[in-house]
């Protein structure tokens, strides 16, 4: 892999989910989503603005691997 691949891999890196998408993946609520990152139990999400909050994926696919075990 040349140096360049390697940086373009490290700048896209991450993508990033909102609620819907994550409540499309784990079969819990809305509420209870945020009761969760709230306490902790579930990933902190990234303000991008006031009404907006998302996760990273990588966040999202480790929690899915704990809750697997």
């Amino acid at each position: 892999m040349t140096a360049t691949t390697e940086r373009n891999r490290s700048i896209q890196g991450d993508r990033f989910l909102r609620e819907p998408s994550i409540l499309e993946i784990l079969p819990i609520g809305r509420s209870t989503w945020w009761a969760g990152v709230k306490a902790g139990k579930y990933p902190a999400g990234i303000k991008l603005s006031p009404r907006v909050t998302v996760w990273r994926a990588s966040d999202i696919d480790s929690l899915i691997a704990t809750i697997g075990k």
